[in-house]
């Protein structure tokens, strides 16, 4: 895992003598299109997802989660997979954390866009929450780039919400510029474990110089599991 390498090692081995009691969940979702910080991972193509996630009881999870990708101009990627180890827990009543180390991997290319990231999201009563990410390879591109995302949710009903983000990106200058996106999404509980999410998405100038054609704005439907 490249520079994290010994950190994700030692995440791991802590997983391994917390096996004992695990629980496992998944996700599996059909969207129009798969958009990854104001960026569309696919050309604005639909996207199948899923995911596994097995969690120990002191709070230590591992999960992997995949997509197909199709990116411009085309490098040979069809498929991302995204592994995690990391630990979920409440600090307090009202305040929880999350903190992983996440290997964005993709099959077809030979790990030429293999990338890793430090992660920790803190979430205030289930109704807001502040992520910062940081990796010295960021996006595969040989430099630095520290993400800040804060969000939050308003319940509208027994079966609907509303969640807005608002999130930036830090790249070394060498790469691109620092760019900006935003995202609105009202979500429907459909029946039991299912869920159906509009979400609208804008982008500043600086996305859609980095990502031509792939940035700005774009509405996406998704209709999600959780099992």
């Amino acid at each position: 895992m490249r520079r994290y390498t010994a950190a994700g090692l030692l995440v791991a081995g802590m997983g391994a003598q917390a096996t004992a009691g695990a629980t496992g969940s998944g996700s599996l979702a059909l969207a129009s299109d798969y958009v990854w910080r104001g960026s569309s991972q696919t050309g604005g193509d639909p996207a199948v997802q899923a995911g596994v996630r097995l969690s120990a009881r002191n709070g230590l999870y591992a999960s992997v989660w995949g997509s197909n990708v199709a990116f411009t101009p085309d490098v040979g990627a069809r498929s991302e997979f995204d592994a995690a180890l990391g630990w979920s827990g409440d600090l307090t009543p009202a305040w929880g954390l999350d903190g992983s180390v996440v290997r964005y991997v993709y099959p077809a290319t030979g790990r030429a866009l293999d990338w890793t990231e430090l992660s920790a999201t803190a979430t205030f009563r289930q109704r807001a929450w502040l992520q910062l990410a940081h990796s010295r390879d960021a996006l595969a591109g040989g430099d630095a780039g520290t993400y800040a995302q804060i969000g939050g949710r308003l319940t509208l009903g027994a079966d609907t919400r509303l969640e807005a983000v608002y999130g930036r990106y830090w790249l070394a200058s060498a790469q691109a510029r620092n760019y900006q996106h935003v995202q609105v999404s009202l979500i429907r509980a459909m029946a039991e474990h299912w869920e159906l999410r509009v979400t609208g998405h804008a982008t500043d100038g600086a996305a859609r110089t980095l990502f031509p054609g792939n940035a700005g704005g774009r509405l996406e439907l998704a209709l999600q599991a959780s099992f």
